[in-house]
């Protein structure tokens, strides 16, 4: 499902989804009322997997909405997607519950593979945001010391990672396979006992694992 008011923007969304061949768009709409009364239809039940929310809508904005539509559809993923890069904004998405914050300055690509991402458990982030995310949420809670030691090719890939890039671009800035890079993260979440890179990430600043540097 897609949520935001801009119909060209919506048309842009819809036209590059549907050369997806596993990713269906099964509804859009201009404002988070007319979804949710639309997710709680039994009349006419709507299927969802993932929401592509709109922070600036109409009437409530998507932040607001994320309790509401999870409470609704507990299952379902949200990413929101947006033109607001605000550190605020950023904050109260993902601890509202987004699995996801991307721009709408991404590529077609990065919207499509971040919904990939989040289909497969992942959590996609912007990279202009990501670390100032991390950086925000460090202080409400202690350092902790945790009894892991990562090899040095361990921590620079969990650095790149810090700083939103995704494993294509940090086999490329390394050069390494993709491959190889995704068993060095593999090796990471099982360290840090973690499933997606925001968590590891968060997890390696509040241990001291990453510097705020």
């Amino acid at each position: 499902m897609l949520v935001e008011d801009n119909p060209q923007y919506r048309e842009v969304i819809e036209l590059a989804l549907s050369e997806e061949t596993n990713i269906e768009l099964v509804a859009q709409f201009g404002a988070v009322e007319v979804a949710l009364h639309a997710l709680s239809d039994a009349s006419t039940p709507i299927e969802v997997d993932l929401i592509l929310l709109d922070i600036r809508l109409p009437g409530m904005s998507g932040v607001d909405a994320i309790s509401q539509i999870l409470q609704s559809t507990p299952n379902v993923k949200i990413i929101m997607l947006t033109q607001s890069d605000m550190e605020a904004d950023v904050v109260k998405s993902i601890q509202s519950g987004a699995a996801g914050y991307l721009l709408k300055s991404s590529s077609i690509e990065e919207i499509t593979e971040g919904i990939q991402t989040v289909a497969k458990g992942g959590n996609p982030l912007d990279a202009s945001v990501a670390k100032y995310l991390i950086q925000a949420l460090q202080p409400a809670k202690p350092k902790v010391q945790l009894s892991i030691q990562l090899t040095p090719r361990e921590t620079n890939i969990l650095e790149l990672l810090s700083v939103g890039l995704v494993k294509k671009e940090i086999a490329e800035k390394l050069e390494i396979s993709p491959h190889t890079v995704a068993e060095y993260v593999k090796n990471i979440y099982t360290k840090l006992d973690v499933k997606n890179a925001p968590a590891a990430v968060h997890k390696a600043f509040r241990s001291g694992l990453l510097s705020d540097d």
